[in-house]
């Protein structure tokens, strides 16, 4: 095994550890995708609630809120975010101290993915059957329980398989973020493998990409099959 890494991987084994090699990469980007998608989940959830429940037809219906707050999350959305990393440098680095590194990553990955979420979370729920709210709204309860006892116990699955999907499209945004000074597996395939014209650091650190991506994906799916049975 020894003699095949370092005949076929020559490169990956020379990068594999020290400061900047795979290990810390894959450490990066992990740290990079759970706690943006946990900061992103919140606030997705959050903003999708008040998109639901403000519309004519919602629980607490808000005209003027509802397309204020659409009209700036499709703002957000739209905005491409090699370039959202640029624009909020300065907001970034007023938050975290700094704009580079996964730590600097974190601010732009969670404003670029926490609407594209909200968006997800507002498709999920409007898929709840109406005659459940209604049914809660005749018994009395109040906006507040109907958005936890209807809207998201009703709701979860579908919330499940929108935050798997967009945890997979975080990973490919730290790696954008990793080439542009972030750190992690996409600043080792770009800074490192190409670059440097290393082939084998470039495709070791797509598949470990995927590889991640295959298993938020299963624990995605697994959770799914759980509470739809």
């Amino acid at each position: 095994m020894t003699h095949f890494l370092n005949t076929y991987l020559p490169n990956v084994v020379a990068n594999w550890e020290g400061d900047n090699g795979f290990v810390v990469a894959i450490q990066q980007t992990l740290y990079m995708t759970f706690v943006s998608a946990i900061f992103a989940g919140v606030i997705g959830i959050i903003l999708g609630i008040l998109l639901v429940i403000t519309t004519d037809d919602g629980i607490t219906p808000h005209k003027a809120f509802y397309t204020t707050l659409d009209k700036l999350v499709n703002l957000f959305r739209s905005i491409p975010f090699i370039i959202l990393l640029a624009v909020i440098g300065p907001f970034t680095k007023l938050i975290v101290g700094q704009t580079i590194g996964p730590t600097g990553a974190l601010v732009p990955l969670v404003i670029g993915t926490a609407p594209f979420f909200a968006r997800q979370v507002q498709l999920a729920l409007v898929e709840v059957d109406k005659g459940v709210i209604e049914a809660a709204e005749a018994m009395g309860l109040s906006p507040i329980q109907i958005i936890f006892r209807v809207y998201l116990k009703e709701g979860l699955p579908e919330l499940i398989r929108s935050g798997t999907l967009t945890t997979i499209s975080l990973i490919g945004l730290t790696a954008m973020a990793g080439a542009v000074g972030g750190g992690g597996l996409g600043n080792m395939a770009i800074s490192v493998g190409y670059q440097r014209f290393q082939n084998d650091v470039t495709i070791v650190s797509m598949l470990l990409i995927l590889v991640l991506v295959f298993v938020i994906q299963g624990l995605g799916d697994f959770a799914v099959r759980k509470l739809e049975h």
